[in-house]
């Protein structure tokens, strides 16, 4: 009776040791199988089983046993934590960027019209004007100017905004964080009231807390037969709001564009137009509207472009910090280049034995590139976690980093914001897995092709 056995190239030789006309023989592998053939007897295809098998045994190796452990362990600490670094700074920078985006939209309008009377322009005209165009929800006269500050004892430059009462309970971000104090009695009585509403930060520079009185010092006031007289009023700190980004917090006031009036001497002429959308993406495209309503003699400038070195600078920092980070994760992934290299250096015997045994150059080529791909694929996912988690807990994670260095890790007033942002980017961070497993791909491939083409002759020579 014929039997037959496969051997791990997936040839299949005859086992008995007769043959007549007609079988096949001992020493010639059998390349056609008979269609009644068993599965198990067929050719194993390319990541089978047993190479998967090889792969394993040989990344588990001990280190007497001819394996790289070490090497291993080193290349797959190294991959994770290069990901998770990169996830975590592209993720703070996306949240930086997000809500510093956010809060000087939300302070700030998205389009801005200069327009005087002067120039043959009824600002209060225009605005209601404006107000009315498609995508436009407000449109406010504003007056802006630099004052002196004079708390408890204490002075401070600050920058009056003068608005209506309306047109701030429309400004969601400010509205919505006033405390302590509120509203009630702002934009009020005579020409407004007094009451003004102050930032936090710049209420603790003054010693000031809601209900005291501060007084503003303009240096350009009522005009006069010697020029512009310096302004001196009092008023009193009607709330204290907080946006969350320290360079408003600590500069701004707002007070009734009426009292803004007379206190600056601007009686019917605001300084600018300022105009918020449904979608600040569509700025440029509504102030070619607004600059078409407006006419000639009015300037009209966006938001892009008042602050087009400052999201340039941001664009630039963030290209250049992923470049940096990914050449990072590819130092890394060339660990497993140098284990592969003694992998494959302590295996010769063992590839040259498989080689005569029938297998492949394709087959020692896999069994190889699995080694060395598995140890980037678990760096690549443990650091994607480590990542993530980091990402979610940034809060915590910070407070608890305060408490135990008693230091802060964030200063707002060096950053802007009060606390650490982060912004998980799911398209951004299946990016960096893609190019991780990559690099970590391409390094596995030099050893493993070196492996497949090892003579057994030469590597049983000396064995």
């Amino acid at each position: 009776m014929e039997k037959a056995a496969q051997l791990p190239g997936g040839l299949l030789f005859a086992c008995e040791p007769g043959h007549s006309e007609g079988e096949p023989n001992l020493a010639e592998p059998m390349t056609e199988f008979p269609p009644d053939a068993p599965s198990l007897l067929r050719p194993a295809g390319p990541f089978s089983r047993w190479e998967r098998m090889v792969a394993g045994r040989y990344l588990r190796s001990r280190r007497r046993e001819g394996g790289v452990a070490l090497i291993g362990v080193i290349a797959y600490v190294g991959i994770a934590l290069a990901v998770a670094v990169l996830i975590i700074v592209m993720s703070v920078m996306n949240g930086f960027r997000a809500e510093l985006l956010s809060r000087i939209l939300g302070f700030n309008g998205h389009v801005f019209v200069t327009a005087t009377s002067a120039d043959g322009v009824d600002p209060a005209a225009l605005a209601q004007r404006l107000a009315r165009l498609p995508g436009v929800v407000q449109a406010s006269p504003v007056i802006e100017g630099q004052v002196m500050a004079v708390g408890d004892g204490q002075v401070s430059g600050a920058i009056v905004r003068g608005v209506s009462r309306a047109d701030l309970l429309a400004t969601r971000l400010v509205a919505d964080n006033i405390s302590p104090g509120g509203l009630e009695g702002w934009g009020e009585g005579e020409f407004g009231g007094d009451r003004v509403l102050v930032g936090d930060r710049l209420a603790a520079a003054l010693g000031l807390r809601s209900g005291d009185p501060i007084t503003l010092i303009s240096p350009s006031g009522a005009a006069t037969a010697f020029g512009d007289a310096p302004q001196r009023k009092t008023y009193i700190v009607g709330g204290l709001f907080t946006v969350g980004m320290s360079e408003y917090d600590q500069t701004f006031l707002y007070m009734p564009i009426e009292q803004a009036e007379l206190f600056f001497g601007r009686e019917g002429a605001p300084d600018f137009i300022e105009i918020r959308i449904d979608e600040p993406d569509r700025a440029a495209e509504v102030k070619a509207q607004v600059a078409s309503l407006a006419g000639p003699a009015a300037s009209v400038s966006d938001w892009t472009e008042r602050n087009a070195a400052f999201w340039g600078a941001l664009k630039v920092e963030r290209n250049v910090m992923r470049l940096i980070l990914m050449m990072l994760v590819v130092i890394a992934a060339a660990n497993i280049i140098s284990g592969l290299i003694m992998l494959v250096k302590n295996k010769g015997r063992d590839i040259a034995i498989l080689r005569t045994m029938g297998a492949g150059q394709g087959a020692i080529l896999r069994i190889f590139f699995m080694a060395g791909a598995a140890v980037g694929v678990a760096g690549a996912l443990t650091g994607l976690l480590i990542g993530v988690v980091f990402c979610t807990y940034i809060g915590p994670i910070q407070q608890a980093v305060e408490w135990l260095t008693g230091a802060r890790v964030f200063a707002s007033d060096v950053y802007y914001l009060s606390r650490i942002p982060a912004r998980i980017d799911w398209a951004e961070v299946m990016l960096i897995l893609g190019w991780s497993l990559g690099a970590a791909f391409l390094a596995t491939l030099p050893p493993a092709w070196r492996a497949s083409r090892l003579d057994p002759v030469e590597a049983l020579r000396y064995e």
